[in-house]
């Protein structure tokens, strides 16, 4: 059963609540996996109870799920209190952090990564800096020209992103992906030939891939060879 971990907002421009959602807590815990889904721009209603972009989610958490059963590593989501990532409030970003602190305090200071989808990509990279936090796996990320990178040095990224993305745009992606670099993150930039932005078209290739790069980052098997699950790396 998913538990809401019940901690109260520390800013005061985020209404309280969990910002935690754990579907696996287990003691001692080696690692843990955080997966962030998408939202929008700009919106500040709570996410609907019907939430299409928390629902596609659903089959990644249960891939890592059955990679990760007996090795220690707790599983969870983050909750966001608005729809949108809502210009400089950055609200998604800050719900992040706020999860990976509510993480802390349960599991103590344990390796995490953490897998977004679109504007959950961006917040996932946007709390990358938080000292839990060993990588980030960003879908279809948004990443906008502009987006702050020297709080990843140090950090594993792995961006994948549809050839075929209307929503967000990858050669955005692929920017962020040389400034990463540059600013010293080990980045891995992969893309997904005729990938769309909601990740269905090769579904099973986006969630087969997914789980294998979370259980390479989490160093319980190899990462998926070259040409594997329909990608091919981007050239640095």
């Amino acid at each position: 059963m998913a538990v809401l971990i019940r901690r109260g907002a520390k800013d005061t421009g985020t209404p309280a609540g969990p910002a935690l959602r754990l579907d696996r807590f287990v003691t001692p815990s080696e690692a843990a996996v955080l997966l962030l889904h998408g939202g929008r721009a700009d919106a500040l209603e709570p996410p609907s109870a019907l939430n299409l972009p928390g629902v596609r989610m659903r089959p990644f958490v249960r891939s890592v799920a059955r990679a990760t059963t007996g090795h220690g590593i707790a599983l969870g989501r983050v909750r966001y209190a608005f729809r949108g990532w809502n210009g400089s409030r950055a609200d998604a970003g800050r719900d992040a952090l706020r999860a990976l602190d509510e993480l802390a305090a349960v599991t103590g200071p344990v390796p995490t990564v953490l897998v977004g989808h679109s504007m959950g990509g961006r917040a996932a990279l946007h709390a990358a800096g938080h000292p839990l936090v060993s990588a980030v796996v960003g879908l279809a990320p948004w990443c906008p020209g502009g987006e702050p990178v020297d709080h990843l040095t140090g950090k594993r990224l792995v961006l994948l992103h549809g050839e075929r993305d209307r929503v967000t745009d990858p050669r955005e992606t692929w920017a962020f992906a040389d400034r990463a670099r540059a600013a010293g993150a080990e980045v891995h930039a992969l893309s997904m030939p005729g990938g769309d932005h909601a990740m269905l078209r090769g579904a099973a290739d986006w969630h087969t891939l997914t789980t294998g790069m979370v259980t390479g980052l989490l160093g319980l098997g190899p990462f998926p060879a070259r040409g594997e699950h329909g990608f091919r790396p981007v050239p640095a």
